[in-house]
């Protein structure tokens, strides 16, 4: 009878270890996702809400609005003259680039990789541009468009 009973004890307290490692392992489970699934949500809707990074392609905020002056008296830009070139800046440039220098894409304020190549034409015949023009973006670029942002500050 006593063995019996130790055995009886002995399998009910692994059945309690079993079971409590399962209920907290599930519980643990739960809780992870529900933090994902409050993550994703979270990260989803702050997308859809937040507007285009703002990229200056290497300019000071100084140089920036000067090339956003130039922009708002020559290219349609709306304002304001903040120094950041967000969407309306680079809209601005691409109307500039795809009436002048090949643009080729959507007037999207995106400025991407057929944006840079116009951008470094353009940069290439006024501006002292020593690369290649293959659309991507480097300290050879930035020098020459702080050039033309220089020139700029005459719109100001």
């Amino acid at each position: 009878m006593r063995t019996l009973t130790g055995t009886l004890v002995s399998a009910t307290a692994v059945a309690g270890i079993l079971v409590g490692s399962l209920a907290g392992a599930s519980s643990s489970f739960a809780a992870t996702e529900a933090a994902a699934g409050a993550a994703t949500k979270s990260a989803a809707s702050a997308e859809a809400v937040s507007p285009l990074a703002v990229d200056n392609h290497g300019l000071s905020t100084p140089e920036a609005r000067n090339v956003q002056c130039w922009l708002m008296d020559n290219w349609g830009y709306p304002g304001p003259l903040n120094g950041q070139l967000g969407t309306e800046s680079w809209k601005a440039i691409q109307r500039f680039l795809q009436a002048d220098w090949g643009y080729p894409g959507p007037i999207n304020g995106v400025p991407e990789f057929s944006t840079d190549r116009a951008l470094l034409t353009f940069l290439t015949a006024e501006y002292g541009y020593p690369g290649p023009i293959d659309g991507v973006w480097g300290p050879g670029a930035t020098v020459a468009f702080k050039r033309f942002a220089a020139w700029c500050a005459g719109a100001c």
